[in-house]
């Protein structure tokens, strides 16, 4: 099994087949508060050669939200029909989950099956997971403008090199190591499985309405910020009594970071989690993918036929050219 970010790390930005390509930014989502962070973004995208395009109403602002509703849904249409290569959020926040019933999904599918590759993390699983389940497209997990190319310090390079990989077509799949347990997820090899999956709190709150794909025998990956270790059995909970965990190869735990241990938990942890979710599904239950509320994360292609190897603390998701 190759090592960790093998081939993220493996090919020159400047090697055969790259060309610039047309980004569109656009803000669907939560207000863009630190419009330094937001022209970094640009000009860091602009500097490796690419044309960005940034949506009219981009930098809006109404209450929490990058504009009102109708103001941020005329925004998810733009950047369907701005025929650029990439679509990529501003940042997340909250705002998706109220546009569910008004996106023209079947506009997006024809986006993405013209080349258009749409990209974001956090709020932004609202809409892969309703765009998939109402037609199938695949769309990727990875950065956002503002909190991963508009930093301060240098974007961080494994995520850079895992977009740039997605831009110029080199990017095969990701290999990560797990955490050290006791009690690991035995050695295991899936065929044939439907990688899926986003923030927790957002993929558990579409439980019950159409918006929630049926995926029977996928990869689940998950992540989260901001949640306790309690909070975040409560929602895999809610996961695992509507049966989405049961009708799972594999379970995939991302990043959960911006929490703290509390007195009252008086020993129950991440890992306590962990041990829990082990005790109710069949299916694997792996660790430390490095995506989430982190610098470094790798992209993910939403709704792809992927393969998942596990050999010891070693794992790899392959899915070839989605």
């Amino acid at each position: 099994m190759s090592s960790q970010y093998d081939h993220a790390l493996g090919h020159a930005r400047c090697g055969p087949g790259y060309r610039p390509r047309h980004i569109y930014v656009y803000s669907p989502s939560g207000a863009v508060r630190d419009k330094a962070a937001f022209r970094r973004g640009v000009a860091r995208l602009k500097a490796l050669g690419h044309e960005v395009e940034v949506d009219a109403d981009a930098l809006a602002s109404h209450t929490r939200f990058a504009g009102d509703d109708a103001t941020r849904l005329a925004a998810i249409h733009r950047a369907a029909a701005s025929g650029a290569d990439v679509a990529l959020v501003s940042r997340g926040g909250y705002g998706l989950t109220r546009l569910l019933p008004a996106i023209r999904y079947k506009a997006l599918a024809k986006a993405v099956a013209g080349g258009t590759q749409f990209i974001g993390y956090s709020d932004f699983t609202a809409l892969q997971l309703a765009l998939y389940a109402k037609t199938g497209a695949v769309t990727w997990a990875g950065p956002e403008l503002v909190g991963d190319f508009g930093t301060e310090a240098a974007p961080d390079d494994i995520m850079e090199a895992c977009f740039d990989d997605l831009l110029t077509g080199h990017g095969e799949g990701s290999g990560w190591r797990q955490h050290k347990e006791a009690n690991p997820s035995p050695d295991k090899y899936i065929r044939k499985a439907t990688l899926w999956g986003g923030n927790l709190a957002v993929l558990a709150s579409l439980v019950g309405t159409p918006y929630l794909p049926q995926v029977n025998g996928g990869v689940l990956f998950i992540e989260d910020v901001g949640e306790q270790p309690y909070r975040i059995e409560r929602l895999l909970t809610q996961l695992l009594y509507a049966g989405v965990l049961a009708r799972q190869k594999a379970v995939v735990l991302g990043q959960f970071t911006g929490w703290r241990t509390l007195p009252s938990d008086k020993g129950f942890k991440l890992q306590s989690v962990v041990d829990w979710l082990r005790t109710q599904v069949k299916a694997p239950v792996l660790t430390n993918l490095p995506f989430g509320h982190v610098a470094t994360k790798v992209l993910l292609p939403f709704g792809a036929e992927v393969s998942l190897s596990v050999e010891g603390r070693d794992a790899l998701i392959h899915w070839g050219h989605p």
